[in-house]
């Protein structure tokens, strides 16, 4: 073992010599590099060795070569870069080797790996690392794409990429991820076909006899990936998923109407085929824009009729059978309730009639909005419903929005109201969220003194809050004072992290020190659970001085 770890030092020494000679290291740091170099390659040699040994030897190394980096950048000196830069990475590429060899199911090692290399450039290194992993985990289909998108992106080779998703689809020939990868790669190589002929185009080059394929450029290829895929996998999503990268490109448009007819005559018994026709209406446009005001309006009417109208025949289509069986329930639901979603645009006009029984609560948002948007009159009438309509644990979003209606738009009387019904939920989300804009809104709208009557009238009551109790240490903070005697009244309600607060500011300079080992003792004896081992181990670094 000795023998072959001096051997090992020995290679280095060329390395430290250069190091040392053209100033980069002085004398001490190299000795430094030796002592530390050769206690790391020991372990590395031990009987029983473990991962961390590695780890740790790669981490010196790359500290080492980024220290290289910055003396390099601050002396202005970027020669010999072979004998000193080049050997310490192919010294971690191998000591990356032996990890990887010892611990071949450890995918993160090998992706530390790939992350080196990247950093460094060696993409010949690279390379064998890819082959070498997807040579132990072929059934990872993330490893092989990760290995094509490499050879397209940091080796520009559209050739390999494609032999490697080819293989990967040998191993898995029914991945989704890796035929919608395959297919986007083809549409990329196309477009940087297509940028090629136009850039030697413009510079006037004579490319003699080379001719680039127009069946390719036009995408070609991606077409024919895409048809292998859809004869593996059925799915409107998946196609639906093809067809939102082939919208990426802007030379795609018969792809994608191929794609869109093939969805149209194979999966009209799938809500998604609905909701994509009917929000393709929805984003259709007209030849030429128009330029009036109430040209636009009409237009806009225009496609969200013809939408409803297209969510309509999905609607009789999956609820009759007309194309296919009928569907589960849940399927034409979803469908039905987008298409509300759309009608509530029009509630300014048509009255709130339209949406007193539904029961989503994304509808009521909208429809909520739209109202407090336009400063109607029925907007507290509408909250009324919604929260009468819809599930309460799915309710918090309606009472944020009736809070910042009712901050901007009504009385202090009535939003304190407000306030005080929105104490009273029984879901626990809901009531710890007023408490916390309830204090919040008391300090803006009243001073320190409202926000202290507030903070006291509701700090002992449950659910309790973190932000709650955040919010009003943050409001004794701006206070101008020498006394911390009404800041100590909101600590240690909560968690073990404003126990620790509460310590930290006793310890400050406005504290009294002799207090801590009460609160400590107060803390170990409100806490419960994990907590007071939470507790105890934060207060243990801090007296230790690691926080």
């Amino acid at each position: 073992m000795a023998e072959i770890v001096q051997q090992r030092i020995e290679n280095r020494i060329p390395e430290l010599e250069q190091l040392e000679r053209v100033g980069l290291f002085s004398k001490k740091e190299v000795k430094s590099m030796l002592k530390r170099v050769t206690a790391l390659e020991y372990k590395l040699h031990r009987l029983i060795i473990t991962k961390v040994d590695f780890i740790a030897y790669i981490q010196y190394e790359i500290n080492v070569l980024e220290l290289i980096k910055k003396r390099r950048s601050r002396i202005g000196y970027q020669f010999k870069r072979e004998e000193i830069e080049f050997s310490i990475i192919s010294r971690i590429n191998s000591i990356f080797r032996r990890a990887t060899t010892k611990w071949k199911d450890d995918v993160q090692l090998w992706l530390s790996h790939i992350a080196f290399c990247k950093k460094w450039n060696t993409k010949v290194q690279l390379g064998k690392v890819f082959s070498s992993m997807l040579a132990i985990h072929p059934e990872k289909p993330a490893l092989w794409i990760m290995a094509a998108k490499s050879e397209l992106e940091d080796r520009n080779s559209s050739e390999s990429a494609r032999h490697l998703f080819l293989r990967a689809l040998r191993f898995h020939p029914e991945s989704k991820k890796v035929y919608q990868e395959y297919f986007r790669m083809e549409l990329l190589h196309a477009e940087k076909l297509r940028k090629q002929q136009k850039e030697l185009a413009q510079a006037e080059i004579d490319m003699g006899e080379y001719e680039f394929s127009p069946e390719i450029m036009s995408g070609k290829l991606a077409e024919v990936v895409y048809r292998d895929a859809t004869g593996k996998i059925q799915g409107a999503d998946f196609i639906l998923s093809l067809l939102t990268i082939a919208a990426i490109f802007d030379f795609t448009k018969e792809l994608q109407d191929t794609i869109i007819q093939d969805l149209q005559s194979k999966y009209t018994d799938d809500s998604l085929t609905w909701d994509f026709m009917a929000k393709r209406e929805l984003g259709a446009t007209v030849g030429e824009e128009l330029q009036s005001a109430k040209g636009r309006a009409s237009d806009i009417a225009r496609r969200e009729e013809r939408c409803c109208q297209v969510y309509e025949e999905g609607l009789n289509s999956l609820n009759t059978g007309t194309y296919t069986q009928q569907t589960e329930m849940p399927t034409s639901t979803q469908v039905r309730q987008k298409h509300i979603t759309l009608q509530t645009h029009s509630i300014a006009t048509n009255g709130i009639h339209e949406v007193h029984n539904i029961q989503s609560v994304d509808v009521w948002y909208l429809a909520l909005q739209t109202m407090v948007h336009l400063g109607s009159g029925a907007t507290g009438k509408l909250f009324q419903d919604a929260l009468t309509h819809v599930n309460p644990k799915l309710s918090l979003p309606l009472w944020q929005l009736q809070v910042e209606w009712s901050m901007t738009s009504q009385s202090p009387e009535e939003t304190e109201a407000l306030f005080q019904r929105g104490l009273l939920s029984v879901v626990p989300a809901v009531s710890m969220e007023i408490k916390e804009k309830y204090l919040d809104w008391s300090y803006r709208a009243g001073g320190y003194k409202k926000a202290r009557k507030t903070f006291t009238s509701l700090h002992e009551s449950r659910p309790f809050s973190k932000a709650f109790f955040t919010r009003m240490i943050q409001i004794e903070k701006d206070q101008v004072s020498e006394s911390n005697d009404s800041l100590r009244t909101v600590y240690g309600f909560f968690p073990p992290d404003l126990w620790l607060e509460y310590i930290r500011e006793e310890l400050g300079p406005s504290g009294h020190p002799e207090n801590c080992g009460k609160i400590h003792w107060r803390a170990m004896k409100l806490l419960e659970g994990e907590s007071v081992e939470r507790f105890t181990a934060q207060y243990t670094l801090l007296q230790t001085g690691h926080i």
